[in-house]
């Protein structure tokens, strides 16, 4: 029997234990303090272990478990990105205990996710036409459920949501890139500094993409502050973002990486264009679908470097592993699927009340 057999965990000692993790990632020196005050991590430990238990081990699993373990990671990632905020806050930004943390969930979260991919079938899969072939569907797809509510039914209420739940990620857009693209000079490397210095606008503020994002937040007089609606995004949402920090992060994980850039790049244009066209039914303004248009005029470019000048490439580099960038490309399909199912969930949510 289970652990979670025993326990019972509410919202109320989710939030608790998140209370606790958020204090202790502002205490000074933490691997001490928590080594000499062990039992400090009493009420937070036992209930990650339950969580851990209902989230990827009991059937079904509990929505609110995969919540509380998400959160935790997003708050752990973070600190791998400079928010210009007060420096005291990335006072343990190298924390032994983080890292344990980060990587005990992480680990458990991440062979969960995996079930979800015919891994052994990709393993011997030619690779180039496997590309040609996803790419090629997911530059120009079948309509869905998904997008055609998004398209024709969703209110401007629901476009207020929509946005409140992207804008975790949209004002910080094409970070987890910046972080991969260091190392030896290469071809590859080129064209993904080319691809981030077009996400930032050529080092002009006003033509970075998260620029586009916040002015579409101003039209409607939303917080334009990061994380401003950090309480309404859904786990799935941040699952979608924490995954990009585990395969940008480990440069192991560099082919799924780019697998999962470039089924970034190569459906963008199909879904956001759901969302401008909801905006122009909407009667809303230019500055309100900025975001959107700008995303699907520059990444029908992207996707085709992303595919011809950087995953390629790789194929010839990387020849015994190149499948894994089918599998980062599959996976991120898959969890942007799942994300974007959970984000029509809310608005319509929203919507209703």
């Amino acid at each position: 029997m289970s652990l979670s057999s025993f326990h019972t965990i509410t919202d109320i000692d989710y939030r608790k234990a998140e209370e606790v993790l958020t204090h202790l990632l502002q205490h000074d020196d933490l691997d001490r303090y928590v080594s000499d005050t062990p039992e400090c991590l009493e009420p937070f430990e036992s209930v990650l272990g339950v969580a851990i238990l209902e989230a990827y081990e009991d059937q079904p699993t509990s929505p609110n478990a995969h919540l509380f373990l998400q959160r935790i990671l997003y708050r752990i990632n973070r600190l791998k990105l400079f928010w210009y905020d007060d420096l005291e806050n990335y006072t343990n930004e190298s924390s032994a205990f983080l890292f344990s943390l980060r990587k005990r969930i992480e680990t458990v979260w991440q062979d969960w996710e995996a079930q979800n991919i015919a891994l052994s079938s990709l393993k011997d899969i030619d690779v180039e036409a496997a590309l040609r072939e996803r790419t090629a569907e997911d530059l120009d797809p079948a309509p869905s459920q998904t997008g055609l509510f998004f398209r024709n039914e969703m209110s401007q209420t629901g476009y207020r949501q929509l946005l409140a739940i992207t804008s975790l990620d949209g004002l910080v857009e094409a970070s987890q890139l910046s972080r991969v693209i260091g190392g030896v000079g290469n071809e590859v490397q080129a064209m993904l500094t080319k691809i981030l210095l077009e996400e930032y606008g050529g080092g002009k503020l006003a033509r970075k993409h998260s620029s586009f994002f916040s002015a579409m937040l101003r039209e409607f007089d939303m917080d334009t502050m990061p994380e401003a609606y950090f309480e309404i995004v859904p786990w799935e949402v941040l699952a979608n973002i924490n995954h990009s920090f585990t395969v940008c992060e480990h440069k192991r994980h560099f082919l799924r990486y780019i697998g999962s850039l470039l089924y970034f790049e190569t459906s963008v244009p199909a879904a956001f264009q759901n969302y401008k066209i909801a905006g122009e039914r909407l009667g809303l303004s230019e500055k309100a679908i900025s975001y959107w248009d700008v995303h699907i005029k520059e990444d029908l470019r992207h996707g085709q470097w992303m595919l011809n000048e950087v995953a390629f490439p790789l194929l010839t580099r990387y020849k015994d592993s190149a499948w894994e960038i089918v599998w980062g490309y599959d996976q991120q399909r898959f969890l942007s699927t799942r994300a974007s199912q959970a984000i029509v969930k809310s608005v319509q949510q929203a919507e209703n009340s």
